[in-house]
């Protein structure tokens, strides 16, 4: 969080000015204000905090896992529910809005997989490593930085 801060008011003005950010894994965490592991303040484009996994469950959550989509469209346009995704993670994200959220997954507990709001967005997944379905989100975005 700390390395972050000299790049926080680029960041900033990068998402003011319209151009789209994606945040992938501990990029999406980043997004939110504050979080369990380490400390520190996040970029605070989406209200709410990261917080670990429950122990009920492996952690790292690592491996093959599939969405639930709440919100079809834009950055998912194409990706259905029940679209497999790769993930390797030990915290989630708790948005303190919901609507921001587009696709959940679930690992002992529901966590938002996929959030969005205007041109900014998160995936707690590595869509790079993805297959198919990775491809597609990444096509996706790709789509909308072109406007």
């Amino acid at each position: 969080m700390s390395n972050l801060e000299k790049f926080r008011e680029w960041i900033h003005n990068q998402a003011d000015s319209g151009v789209p950010i994606l945040g992938i894994c501990l990029g999406m965490q980043l997004l939110f204000d504050s979080s369990e592991e380490g400390g520190g303040i996040g970029l605070k484009m989406f209200k709410g905090r990261v917080v670990k996994l429950p122990p009920t469950e492996k952690v790292p959550h690592m491996g093959w896992n599939d969405l639930e989509v709440t919100r079809k469209g834009g950055i998912l346009d194409g990706i259905k529910t029940g679209s497999w995704f790769y993930f390797v993670h030990s915290y989630y994200t708790k948005p303190n809005d919901d609507s921001a959220v587009i696709a959940e997954t679930r690992y002992s507990v529901s966590f938002p997989s996929v959030i969005a709001k205007d041109k900014i967005f998160g995936t707690q997944f590595h869509p790079e490593k993805s297959g198919v379905s990775g491809e597609k989100f990444l096509s996706n975005f790709i789509k909308i930085c072109q406007g």
